[in-house]
């Protein structure tokens, strides 16, 4: 796996966000971060991780697709407060600054297997 910049992803970054991405589900599914959304709701489904480990870009999915520009929105606007509840969670040097993302994967994955059964008629 490489960035944008064609660099591979080092097993720091990997470890990292990994950690970040557990740390961050269950603060959702617990509901610790008082933020004004239904948490636990949401599917946080990758953690990417900058090669100097300051931002964490989450990429997240709310439950059936619903509303997922307003909830990302939420998210955005209330990163400070997850951050905050993320520090005591996790020991690090410098905790990184969260960007949540919506995640388009699985709709690009569904396009692309409707497209293969499309040519397989």
């Amino acid at each position: 796996m490489a960035d944008k910049i064609g660099k591979p992803i080092s097993q720091r970054q990997l470890r990292v966000g990994e950690m970040i991405k557990q740390s961050l589900s269950m603060i959702f599914i617990r509901n610790e971060a008082k933020v004004p959304l239904e948490t636990n709701t949401i599917t946080v489904t990758e953690v990417r991780m900058s090669p100097d480990l300051k931002v964490a870009k989450a990429y997240v999915l709310p439950l059936g697709g619903k509303d997922a520009e307003e909830k990302i929105n939420l998210l955005k606007e209330n990163a400070f407060l997850i951050r905050k509840i993320l520090s005591q969670k996790i020991v690090m040097k410098f905790l990184p600054k969260l960007l949540f993302r919506k995640d388009e994967s699985f709709e690009y994955a569904e396009k692309i297997e409707n497209l293969i059964k499309q040519t397989n008629k």
